[in-house]
């Protein structure tokens, strides 16, 4: 159902502005604010605490000294904090998607599986915090008993993006508050709204004061910096661009801080001659504009056999005629804008370049004659397999196809990349899916699939796309420290 002016203003309101610094909501010390604006109107929506190095400062050396409290606390009882959190976030769905939509522009579905699937990373660690184990084993010589136990690392910096704003925060909050982690979280300052609901959430489900801050910033390097270079700091996770996670993991290694970073994708889509057409386009359109294509995971280069290349660009730009581009809390919307002015200007300048190159528009959909972020969903055909349009990642609802002719030959174009986040393969050919899928340099493979994420599978790249893995049984783990003891026995 479309949203009312009305109910939009409501939601926004009931929103804290204030930094959250253990527990505490307050302003930031310097007394300034950031704004928050709809990407679809280019309007402000809300006015927060803007984040100072000192406010950095507070909130570390509260998450070091409630640290040895915190992690005394029994799993069980911080599993149904994280519980509780899941069904308080299940009970508001409809509120904290409209919240996300406004803020970040995807269509309101989206934003609502977004939540729900934000919501059971807390179901499932709230599950897993109960299963950290260690183990006990007599030593091979007989003379000692060789005791591990896991605990936790200690002070954890979590830095989110934009495009899934509660998603990427669950995600790291959820195995730090299982394994008993202190949290200091920056969330994007596009879209902070979601992550100060999520706050308030948890501690509505019990979060005890001290373990977690929020801390929306307009200074992100200096704020983020300030924190890392503190030794107290013991863990930082990272989901962005793989240029600020250089910059990240080289101020990290100062302090051997355990990092994990989820940085860049550049993931293929590779349709073999046996593919089912219809089925590889309609995953296709799943991998492709999920999220608005503003997603690291996103399809964002199409390699077709060339003898079913004329049937799956039909195939697709069927699809894409179907895409219906606005504001993402009107009904029918399919596809919202992108965040900001300056990510549309990126997408139409790889545009233009595949063009220059030689390539050409197969489809261009329509797009609002309003203000907003718009970019018309594109198909791209004839694109040169070195043109920038395949080797940069697009964060757009652009597809590029490039032929190819042999398995060989597309494995090749598709580990030419530097990333190694996600890829797709459509084939009915098992051997053939087998051999693919174990060639392929990337961290997650989707067969005959075309959305890989879920909360009981670990999540991750190789290559420039970071280390490090988020989810599944993996999860936790980068959250905790093995702590092995030699018992002697006589």
């Amino acid at each position: 159902m479309a949203s009312t002016p009305t109910r939009e203003a409501a939601i926004v309101d009931a929103v804290p502005r204030q930094l959250l610094i253990g527990g505490r909501w307050q302003d930031s010390s310097t007394g300034a604010t950031l704004a928050v604006d709809d990407p679809s109107t280019g309007l402000v929506i809300a006015h927060i605490a803007d984040a100072s190095v000192d406010d950095a400062r507070e909130s570390i050396r509260i998450a070091h000294e409630t640290q040895p409290t915190w992690a005394a606390v029994p799993p069980r009882e911080r599993g149904e904090i994280l519980r509780r959190a899941f069904e308080l976030m299940t009970a508001r769905a409809d509120d904290l998607a409209l919240l996300m939509t406004l803020e970040m522009g995807k269509p309101l579905a989206e934003s609502l599986s977004e939540v729900h699937y934000a919501a059971d990373f807390f179901r499932w660690f709230s599950e897993e915090g109960v299963r950290i184990s260690g183990g006990w084993r007599m030593a091979p010589d007989g003379g000692s008993r060789l005791i591990t136990m896991a605990q936790p690392v200690g002070p954890c910096l979590l830095v989110t993006p934009w495009n899934f704003p509660l998603a990427m925060g669950t995600r790291k909050i959820g195995p730090a508050i299982a394994a008993g982690c202190t949290i200091i979280i920056k969330p994007a300052k596009q879209t902070p709204l979601s992550m100060l609901a999520l706050a308030e959430i948890l501690l509505e489900a019990g979060l005890p004061e001290g373990v977690l801050s929020v801390i929306p910033t307009s200074r992100a390097s200096a704020v983020v910096s300030e924190i890392i270079g503190d030794g107290r700091l013991r863990k930082l996770s990272f989901t962005g661009s793989t240029e600020v996670g250089i910059r990240l993991a080289e101020q990290s290694a100062r302090g051997v801080l355990r990092t994990s970073l989820e940085l860049g994708g550049n993931a293929p889509f590779i349709v073999f001659d046996d593919a089912d057409i219809e089925m590889a386009a309609d995953e296709a359109v799943r991998a492709k504009l999920r999220n608005n294509g503003e997603a690291c995971t996103a399809a964002n280069r199409f390699y077709v056999h060339s003898s079913v290349l004329d049937a799956f660009t039909a195939a697709l730009s069927a699809r894409f005629e179907n895409i219906v581009v606005g504001r993402g809390t009107v009904d029918g919307v399919t596809l919202g804008p992108l965040i900001d002015a300056a990510a549309v200007t990126k997408v139409t300048e790889l545009v233009e370049s595949a063009l220059d190159d030689g390539a050409r528009i197969e489809y261009a959909g329509d797009v609002p004659d309003s203000a907003g972020a718009w970019c018309a969903p594109m198909i791209v055909t004839g694109v040169p397999a070195n043109s920038r349009l395949v080797r940069e990642e697009i964060f757009g609802p652009v597809a590029p196809i490039v032929a190819f002719n042999t398995e060989k030959e597309v494995l090749d174009l598709a580990n030419s990349s530097e990333f190694g986040l996600a890829s797709y393969v459509f084939t009915r050919d098992l051997d053939r899916g087998v051999r693919v899928i174990e060639g392929l340099q990337a961290g997650m493979v989707g067969l005959n699939r075309g959305v890989l994420s879920n909360t009981a599978a670990p999540f991750g790249g190789i290559k420039s796309s970071g280390y490090g893995r988020e989810g599944g049984n993996e999860g936790i783990s980068e959250y905790l420290e093995t702590k092995y003891v030699s018992l002697g026995v006589r």
